[in-house]
């Protein structure tokens, strides 16, 4: 017998793969099918920060709310009538579905929003995965304050709730290693490796700013890759991975270097989400044909401090071997 099951953020998984966040996640059916077809867990769509701050700046244009108390109040109904029916889906997933569901905000700064983690909480969200990604293209903004910032909303969030936290960052940052094992030791139960950040793209025939591919395709699983079989044994939480999880194999392979579950997104965008029972399948399958009977038999077997040649992970050029055109 088989066994998929999993511990992540301390939460008990039936499986290792997570739906992550997106819009196939923003409603209860769409929840309800994820479960049915095989998702270990699902993380709920993003309630965003500059979503709420977009709907607080409109409605200072209403007529009514040039008066300053009038104003206040409906800033203070705006914000909380977003995050209500965010709270409502929660409530809606915990009471119909069986599998861990895990809130997210995705979040730029440390304000005021910090406190609706509280009210996530109370809801029953069995985690929330905070997605931060600040794009380093400042250049007068020091590194220190940029990686400041992820560390002072940790600790603002941690203060109002005690359910677990996941941390979902992009790989943008001067000394990644380091710093992962720095965000590691802040209290944090996962971090999610890596966030796939909205991409520009030019029209050359209109000339003007177009958006690129929204889907991540099955070759960007690699990045992930290499930093989870790095730091895998080095860091004090969960590791993640997310980008280009398109297949049982680039499951399988995540695992091996150490990964505690994984998310997927675009795969199910493009193959439906009766993808999901072929990734199990195909996991399962491969687990049989080696002998394995559960997954602790072969996580991190692959992650550098378990290969014979660590440096495998490090090298960062092509070295020539009896291929000469490499």
């Amino acid at each position: 017998m088989i066994d998929l099951s999993t511990k992540y953020m301390g939460l008990n998984l039936k499986n290792p793969i997570i739906v992550g966040s997106c819009g196939l996640t923003g409603t209860l059916e769409g929840v309800m099918e994820m479960e049915e077809n095989g998702a270990g867990a699902v993380v709920l769509k993003s309630l965003f920060e500059e979503q709420i701050t977009m709907e607080i700046s409109n409605s200072t244009t209403n007529l009514y709310t040039q008066h300053t108390e009038a104003n206040d109040y409906f800033r203070y109904y705006e914000k909380m009538y977003h995050v209500e029916k965010y709270i409502d889906l929660i409530k809606q997933c915990k009471s119909k579905t069986s599998i861990p569901i895990i809130a997210s905000i995705n979040c730029r700064t440390a304000d005021d929003w910090t406190t609706f983690a509280k009210k996530i909480e109370k809801s029953g969200a069995d985690g929330l995965e905070l997605n931060i990604f600040l794009l380093p293209s400042d250049s007068d903004r020091e590194n220190q304050i940029s990686e400041q910032l992820y560390i002072d909303i940790i600790r603002k969030v941690k203060e109002n709730i005690k359910i677990p936290i996941a941390l979902k960052i992009g790989y943008y940052f001067t000394n990644l290693a380091t710093f992962i094992n720095r965000l590691s030791q802040q209290e944090v139960e996962a971090l999610v490796l890596f966030n796939r950040f909205f991409s520009s793209d030019i029209d050359i025939d209109d000339e003007k700013i177009i958006i690129g591919n929204s889907f991540s395709t099955p070759i960007e699983y690699l990045i992930p890759l290499r930093w989870i079989a790095l730091l895998s044994d080095n860091t004090d939480c969960d590791l993640c991975a997310t980008t280009g999880i398109h297949s049982g194999k680039s499951v399988i392979k995540q695992l091996l270097a150490g990964a505690q579950a994984v998310q997927m997104v675009s795969s199910l965008y493009l193959n439906k989400s009766e993808h999901l029972k072929k990734v199990l399948s195909d996991l399962e399958n491969w687990m049989a044909t080696k002998n394995y009977k559960s997954i602790s038999d072969f996580r991190g077997k692959l992650s550098q401090s378990q290969i014979k040649d660590p440096s495998l992970f490090e090298r960062v050029q092509f070295m020539k071997y009896q291929d000469a055109t490499i």
